[in-house]
């Protein structure tokens, strides 16, 4: 009986061998597919730069983390200029503009408040205006018509040019005379009669304080009257 029985166990362990046999097989296969797809996904991550991105940004951080442990760089007296308190930095005695203390920025040149001769490169500061006080009363050519004109004159520069003209009004107004009675009714008759007009009087005014004066300065001729009857 002993015999026969060893047989039939040596049968039932070769079944269990078959059985399990299959079994490994499919772990594996379904380990190789598991390493095959994290193999193609640490492939496609390292083809679009996950890891360096990733590297960079730590790369950031480590840097950030050693500004802070180091602290904020403090000037040795020779780069940025220090701060007076009210928001504009100092001299820092290399060349750095001051603040003026009223919101200029450092390095803005301040603006000069003084009277700007005439002669000084034809520097120009404001408007100035001067009205001869009496009209003018000229006769027009080859007519009996008169022609009266109050003048007022304009001056970038400063009161000197119009000191200037009070000083030689005489013999100014005795020349726009002159002037005025060379016109002839056909000239009057012109569109632009006033303004030929006035520029011809605006050269001679700047002729006589050139004459008188050495420096004209007249820019422009206004008249703030003008008849003709």
């Amino acid at each position: 009986m002993a015999a026969e029985a060893a047989p039939e166990a040596t049968a039932e362990g070769e079944g269990e061998v078959k059985k399990k046999g299959p079994l490994i097989k499919i772990i594996i296969m379904v380990v190789v597919v598991l390493v095959l797809i994290g193999g193609s996904i640490a492939g496609t991550l390292f083809a679009t730069g996950f890891f360096t991105k990733k590297n960079k940004a730590e790369a950031a951080v480590d840097a950030t983390l050693d500004k802070l442990e180091g602290g904020a760089p403090q000037g040795d007296g020779h780069e940025a200029p220090k701060d007076d308190g009210h928001g504009a930095p100092k001299d820092d005695g290399h060349g750095a503009k001051k603040d003026d203390g009223h919101g200029g920025k450092p390095g803005a040149e301040p603006v000069s408040k003084e009277l700007v001769a005439p002669d000084a490169d034809n520097q120009r500061w404001k408007f100035n205006y001067f009205a001869l006080e009496k009209p003018l009363l000229s006769n027009i050519a080859g007519s009996r018509k008169v022609m009266q004109v109050q003048l007022t004159v304009m001056t970038h520069y400063d009161d000197r040019v119009i000191k200037n003209m009070k000083t030689h009004e005489l013999p100014i107004r005795a020349a726009l005379l002159d002037v005025m009675r060379q016109s002839t009714e056909s000239d009057i008759a012109q569109p632009d009669f006033r303004k030929m007009l006035a520029e011809n009087l605006r050269l001679t005014i700047n002729s006589l304080l050139e004459k008188y004066e050495g420096f004209g300065g007249i820019e422009e001729v206004h008249f703030t009257e003008f008849v003709v009857q």
